[in-house]
């Protein structure tokens, strides 16, 4: 393995860190190691420790998740402080302590980013928002998930600069309304995937906007959005021929009538039919296993 390989070849031997740094060992070594075993690699030598950081300079993906259930807060400012090339960063494991004053300076030093992942940080503000929408014009997937900061007019910002969008995950941002929704669909219409899951402020403007505006449209989640009903379902069905998946569950103002076009081709639902559902609930109940056969 690679990591037998580092251990074989030691300093004292000369042999390792005589290969060209750039073109085989950052490339073709260190990028098949473990990131924490890279950090603990630092400490062999400081040739090793000069090895390392050049790695960290020119790393294209970094998961916080990589290192451990937690990072600390002066380790992940060492890490990325002389990167500017990062394209996947994924700090979902930072959410105790990652403020605007961490991840400012990392994003605006990175202007290759396609992906990020910011699920649960929620002591960010607005301004990481419109940071990355500044900074990252070729961003393709974002996760926002359960960050409360996120607001209309930094959901502008991203929308009028990310025109490349194609997978955005608002889940339990609150405070966005159809407005907001709206402005976004109609600016990033390569939108293959979004979740606007447990936000009671979202209703049928937004879904019938999602659907005229984003032909693309593979996967919607729409799970615990209160205020959707049937005709905003037919309005999708109607306008998103790619779609593949959609979930509605806790969305009680939407009904098989809506659901069962799309349900007739093929798209995935998390909600079952009734007759379905009445079945499996009678052989629970009952023990009337023989209708369960039954052809709908």
């Amino acid at each position: 393995s690679p990591w037998r390989l580092m251990m074989s070849l030691t300093p004292s031997r000369g042999c390792l860190l005589d290969l060209p740094w750039e073109d085989i060992l950052v490339p073709h070594i260190l990028c098949h190691l473990p990131l924490q075993q890279l950090l603990s690699l630092q400490r062999v030598s400081k040739s090793f420790q000069s090895l390392i950081q050049l790695y960290l300079a020119n790393m294209r993906c970094f998961d916080s998740s990589q290192i451990g259930p937690a990072i600390p807060r002066a380790a992940f400012v060492n890490l990325l402080k002389d990167n500017e090339v990062l394209q996947h960063l994924a700090l979902q494991n930072c959410s105790d302590w990652l403020t605007d004053r961490e991840l400012l300076p990392v994003i605006g030093q990175n202007h290759h980013l396609h992906q990020i992942q910011l699920k649960g940080c929620a002591q960010l503000s607005r301004h990481a928002l419109v940071a990355i929408s500044l900074s990252c014009p070729n961003l393709r997937r974002l996760s926002l998930a359960h960050c409360e900061w996120v607001d209309s007019l930094s959901l502008r910002s991203l929308a009028d600069h990310c025109k490349a969008l194609e997978a955005v995950d608002l889940t339990a941002c609150r405070q966005l309304k159809d407005e907001a929704i709206c402005y976004l669909v109609q600016k990033c219409s390569r939108l293959k995937s979004l979740s606007l899951a447990v936000n009671a402020n979202v209703g049928d403007v937004a879904v019938e906007e999602i659907a005229k505006c984003c032909p693309e449209l593979e996967h919607l989640d729409l799970t615990g959005c209160l205020r959707v009903k049937n005709d905003s379902i037919r309005v999708l069905a109607e306008y998103c021929p790619k779609l593949r998946s959609l979930k509605v569950k806790h969305c009680h103002n939407v009904a098989e009538s809506s659901l069962s076009i799309l349900r007739s081709r093929g798209v995935e639902l998390d909600v079952e039919p009734p007759l379905q559902r009445a079945l499996v609930l009678l052989q629970d109940v009952v023990g009337f296993a023989p209708f369960i056969n039954l052809q709908i």
